[in-house]
């Protein structure tokens, strides 16, 4: 990776745990239990505590390339465990950002389908299966979950979290 590319991946928190696995169906098995890292402040929150999240949100992944629901409203403070099911035959995943980082992210993903991250904000499921996120929204505002998989988030597969 040159250093442009590392300088920008930095500025945008995509590279602020060392990288160790491929953005990849496989790779992201077990993605919170191998952090060791301390959790890191967000714009649109922080890593929550799977103890500390008092509600579950079911958000289905088809491919049509849409999250149903496509938006969610969370309590400023809340921790919420987000349950990503993949109703459709192709991988999908969920993100969580500003519309500004999940753009930034997504054009990254075209020039580097291969990129290697993962972070606690992200769950990638394949077919048929299911993966969580478990995020304390300390933030109040807008923010968005997409599929950043090339192709789907073009497509429209974005939603909207509203923290007040």
């Amino acid at each position: 990776m040159n250093n442009a590319l590392k300088t920008f991946l930095l500025s945008i928190g995509l590279l602020a745990l060392p990288l160790a696995q491929a953005h990849s169906p496989s790779a992201h098995k077990n993605h919170h239990a191998q952090s060791s890292a301390p959790a890191e402040q967000k714009e649109w929150g922080i890593a929550g505590d799977p103890k500390k999240a008092i509600r579950t949100i079911e958000i289905r992944m088809t491919d049509n390339m849409r999250f149903a629901p496509n938006q969610i409203q969370v309590k400023l403070g809340e921790t919420v465990r987000l349950v990503a099911v993949n109703a459709g035959k192709v991988l999908h995943e969920i993100v969580i950002g500003t519309p500004q980082e999940l753009k930034a992210h997504a054009e990254m993903m075209k020039k580097h389908p291969g990129m290697e991250h993962d972070e606690p904000y992200m769950a990638h499921v394949e077919p048929g299966q299911k993966g969580a996120i478990v995020w304390t929204f300390n933030r109040a505002g807008s923010f968005e979950f997409a599929c950043l998989i090339p192709g789907h988030f073009e497509a429209g597969m974005i939603g909207r979290i509203t923290v007040k």
